[in-house]
């Protein structure tokens, strides 16, 4: 028997324990210490008996400075358990690449030229595969990036579960399949799924709050909150945040320099 759904305005967090659910970062530094600065100030104004600050994953790629964001995220959460951080599919196709250097992968086309910049790497994006040349580019620059990432920071990206689960509310990175029990969700869809999940109009046995899609402002349906606001692109990076039946947006915006 399925489990009853529930729609966002009956949603509550757990008793006593206040959530901020932070959207895609995608290399932008500057917005997500900006966007803990002030996460920091509510609760030291508000004093809630305990918190939680989940991140959603895709710290990597597109932005300027993804080593600068995994480094802030480490030390995060070795500085407080309270912090949490899930996988993206960005995240995972960093590691991927790390692996197998592949040309036409998600990492050489989608952003991943940011991320070894951001490690003092240069991948040559200029050359063309029908040309034979840009294989031979991604090996040099991938045995460039190996040597260049801290252990430490594929220690990070392997650790990142792919969900977690408070009070009403279920978090990852993309979405969850129709019809499937939430622990029985496959990691893929977790961190890549859109159209299937987007379009149900139904009610999940929790709130989804997820990232990977861009929307001009965080989306709030009946069912689920996307809170990617194309931070990297945009200069906003949005959060939900949910204080037992209290639900609102925030909002941090710095143009790009």
């Amino acid at each position: 028997m399925a489990e009853p759904g529930i729609h966002f305005l009956d949603a509550h967090g757990p008793e006593g324990v206040r959530l901020y659910a932070i959207g895609d970062v995608h290399g932008r530094l500057d917005l997500l210490a900006a966007m803990h600065q002030r996460i920091r100030a509510e609760i030291e104004q508000d004093a809630p008996a305990d918190w939680r600050v989940i991140h959603l994953g895709d710290y990597v790629d597109r932005g300027p400075d993804s080593k600068g964001v995994i480094d802030f995220l480490i030390e995060a959460r070795e500085r407080d358990p309270r912090h949490l951080m899930l996988a993206g599919n960005h995240d995972i196709g960093f590691l991927d690449f790390l692996k197998t250097p592949d040309p036409e992968g998600l990492f050489i086309r989608f952003g991943g030229i940011q991320t070894a910049q951001s490690y003092g790497v240069a991948i040559n994006e200029g050359t063309s595969v029908w040309f034979g040349k840009a294989e031979a580019a991604v090996r040099k620059g991938h045995q460039a990036l190996v040597e260049a990432v801290p252990q430490s920071h594929i220690d990070f990206l392997r650790s990142l579960p792919y969900s977690v689960t408070l009070g009403d509310f279920f978090f990852c990175h993309a979405g969850i399949r129709p019809g499937i029990p939430l622990d029985r969700q496959n990691p893929q869809d977790l961190i890549w799924i859109r159209e299937v999940f987007h379009n149900y109009t139904g009610l999940y046995p929790k709130i989804v709050v997820h990232g990977h899609t861009p929307v001009p402002e965080a989306e709030v349906m009946a069912n689920r909150v996307n809170v990617d606001t194309l931070a990297w692109h945009s200069g906003m990076l949005s959060a939900l945040v949910v204080d037992g039946s209290d639900k609102r947006i925030l909002t941090m915006t710095i143009k790009e320099a």
